[in-house]
């Protein structure tokens, strides 16, 4: 009998009709770009950017299907009852919620309280990661060298910082790029101040400030269980392929509005060229030492190749297809849960 596999995620939203009549619809090759783009009709003008295109939902349905059977669900407020009429053996999860530092947790969450098993992170994990200040308070505690910060709840916060200047301004509780710009470096008060203030208006949620990390930029993909664990190939940041003058951030812009299937930035290099030594970490401050900005347990898995999604992008410099990297977290899943292969079960039934 083959495995039942709940798979949850978010789904964006359809685009707004058009306001008027006779105001054009957006064409068909556009909808991706226009999917990504800052929506001023929203409070939050990036406030979907971390759920997922129809796109990525078919492909990680479609190579789940290779290792057993999928009950998809919409991770909406119906998703408690449709656990419980599906009864799934685990639930492979890629939901994000959308408001507050627990929104990463709520579908694993749900799945402890009806005593369904899920694939990656608990709750207490990804909400603790979720928010950027925590996250460094526990890596600071255990040595893990971060870059200094303070959390920010009000503008009096910014204005007060004690920290060298330029600074980097963010929320705290964001993903995907949302709320990172050109604007988030702030080489003055003044402009940290201003920055914050807009954060804290948008978002309604902390801001992090932290000390500008002016060195290389590091993705590092981890495949595994315990001892198991293994980093894919690092995916570096080639910050020269930005538009001329951007500095080097890795934010909104440059994820979803510079960085198109149609006009590709060539930003990624996998496996990144740097020392052993140095292949240890995410972001380097001015003399080249390694620091961790963040930790994600719920990574983008964007299908296409031509979008830079750096988990994919490190599995295939491993040699791995898509459809092999799902399959596999997947397998490494039902390991962890029952003990057993998925992908064994497949190559006997093959």
């Amino acid at each position: 009998m083959a495995v039942r596999i709940g798979f949850a995620f978010n789904q964006k939203p359809p685009l707004p009709a058009p306001k008027k009549a006779g105001d054009p619809a957006v064409p068909p090759l556009d909808r991706t770009a226009a999917s990504r783009a800052l929506r001023t009709d929203l409070s939050q003008p990036d406030l979907y950017a971390e759920w997922d295109e129809p796109e990525t939902i078919d492909a990680v349905a479609a190579a789940l299907e290779g290792v057993g059977e999928v009950i998809r669900l919409p991770a909406t407020q119906e998703l408690p009852g449709a656990l419980l009429e599906a009864k799934p053996d685990f639930v492979f999860n890629i939901a994000e919620g959308l408001y507050g530092v627990n929104r990463e947790s709520h579908v694993p969450a749900i799945c402890e309280f009806l005593g369904i098993p899920y694939h990656a992170s608990d709750p207490l994990t990804l909400a603790l990661t979720l928010h950027k200040g925590r996250a460094k308070e526990i890596m600071a505690y255990y040595g893990v060298p971060t870059a200094p910060f303070i959390v920010a709840n009000t503008r009096a916060d910014a204005r007060g910082v004690d920290l060298p200047f330029p600074l980097f301004a963010k929320p705290a509780l964001e993903g995907s790029g949302k709320g990172i710009t050109q604007k988030s470096l702030c080489p003055n008060r003044a402009r940290l101040v201003q920055a914050v203030g807009e954060l804290l208006d948008t978002y309604q949620e902390p801001v992090l400030i932290e000390s500008w990390l002016p060195g290389q930029e590091f993705t590092v993909a981890i495949l595994g269980n315990g001892k198991e664990a293994r980093c894919l190939p690092l995916v570096g940041m080639r910050f020269d392929a930005l538009p001329l003058g951007a500095p080097p951030i890795y934010g909104y812009e440059a994820k979803w509005l510079w960085d198109t299937p149609e006009h590709p930035l060539d930003i990624f290099e996998c496996p990144a060229r740097i020392p052993k030594e140095l292949a240890r970490d995410i972001r380097c401050d001015a003399a080249g030492r390694p620091m961790v900005v963040e930790l994600n347990p719920l990574p983008g898995i964007l299908p296409n190749p031509d979008d830079h999604s750096c988990f994919p992008k490190a599995a295939r410099a491993a040699g791995m297809s898509y459809d092999e990297l799902i399959q596999t977290v997947a397998d490494l899943a039902w390991r962890r849960i029952g003990g057993r292969a998925l992908l064994k079960r497949k190559r006997a039934a093959a």
